[in-house]
């Protein structure tokens, strides 16, 4: 049975020799198919049941919410050419989704089968059970933070700095994804009064080369240093761009404008084959678990179609470097610069709504 199994699926066979002990490179290939029929299923499943819940609630006048038209690739994943992107101020921002579109129940995501199906992408390095992926201990954790504005509280930063996009002019900084995390940087900092450290450094080159093998280690090294410098930050964002098919394009729509979607991915220091993952030890993989799960939650609520949802791989990834850890992809190589600038405005609201407790939950 296995040699036939390596037979019909010879990547699984490659898996077992090598990806419990060589890093993931996630921006190349994230098992699109998987995450399409994810998606698709959560469309169904949770638009489906609560149809009649958001038809009574059109019924009532709205004030000041521009409710975006969001949805599942494939349908509308291609989007108006030169269209323009307004600056967007706090006060929009804020207001953007002052109501919830999509209503999901507690009593929904305690079933196992359905919070798994819906919120979840399991690669087949790892495994999780009821144990792990649990709601009461995934919604009841604590992940507010007070704010501070005299000290930092956020860092941003790019283990794959060189990650560009469509158009992205070649030398042009803010074309990549440190221009992206300068976008999100400023976000966070002006109109939600957060104190952010954006982090540019460059961890994937070596000898002017793009040489991912050790940039994990490099950022860490890096972050842990800023971290032992700055002990006020609680958050820690690894920004990055994924990578998919050339004819697939990750864009849906938010409040009318073109907006690149966005996949939160969690290493769990867990293989399928082996077990726990010694060498890289996380005693905050219940917290990573716990803090991307309140943020896509959000997200499927109040914009539906936007996330992708939550990749989970065996590895770390550097996410034990603090509770509030996250890998975010945002976009892939097929969007636009603009777009995935575009998803950094709601991202960084369903940010602040779950440090600020506001999960509805």
């Amino acid at each position: 049975m296995v040699d036939k199994l390596f037979h019909q699926f010879p990547v699984y066979g490659y898996m077992k020799n090598q990806a419990v002990y060589e890093p993931t490179v996630e921006d190349e290939y994230t098992y699109d198919k998987i995450i399409e029929a994810n998606a698709k299923y959560l469309e169904e499943q949770v638009q489906g049941e609560n149809a009649s819940a958001q038809e009574k609630e059109s019924k009532k006048p709205q004030e000041g919410t521009d409710k975006e038209t969001a949805q599942k690739e494939p349908s509308q994943e291609e989007t108006p050419e030169g269209e323009e992107n307004p600056s967007v101020s706090g006060a929009e921002i804020a207001s953007a989704a002052a109501e919830p579109q999509v209503e999901i129940s507690r009593e929904q995501l305690e079933n196992y089968d359905y919070l798994l199906n819906n919120f979840f992408i399991v690669d087949s390095t790892t495994a999780v059970d009821g144990t792990r992926i649990n709601a009461p201990g995934l919604l009841d954790m604590d992940m507010t933070l007070e704010k501070n504005p005299d000290a930092p509280q956020i860092l941003i930063y790019h283990t794959h700095s060189q990650e560009g996009f469509a158009d992205s002019v070649e030398g042009k900084q803010e074309d990549t994804v440190i221009g992206v995390g300068d976008y999100l940087a400023g976000i966070l900092q002006d109109q939600y009064g957060y104190g952010v450290i954006h982090n540019t450094g460059t961890y994937d080159v070596v000898d002017g080369v793009i040489d991912r093998n050790s940039a994990y280690d490099y950022s860490m090294a890096a972050v842990e240093q800023i971290l032992a410098e700055n002990p006020s930050i609680e958050v820690v964002i690894d920004l990055h761009r994924d990578g998919v098919a050339e004819d697939r394009r990750l864009v849906t729509e938010v409040n009318g404008k073109p907006t690149a979607k966005f996949m939160f991915f969690n290493g769990l220091s867990y293989s399928a084959l082996n077990g726990e993952v010694t060498y890289l030890p996380n005693p905050f993989v219940q917290e990573n678990l716990a803090f991307s799960f309140q943020l896509n939650l959000q997200a499927a609520r109040f914009y539906p179609g936007l996330s992708r949802n939550i990749y989970l791989s065996s590895l770390r990834y550097n996410l034990h470097l603090r509770p509030r850890a996250i890998l975010l992809e945002a976009g892939a190589q097929t969007n636009t610069v603009q777009e995935v600038k575009n998803a950094m405005e709601p991202f960084a609201e369903i940010l602040y709504q779950v440090l600020q407790g506001r999960t509805g939950q």
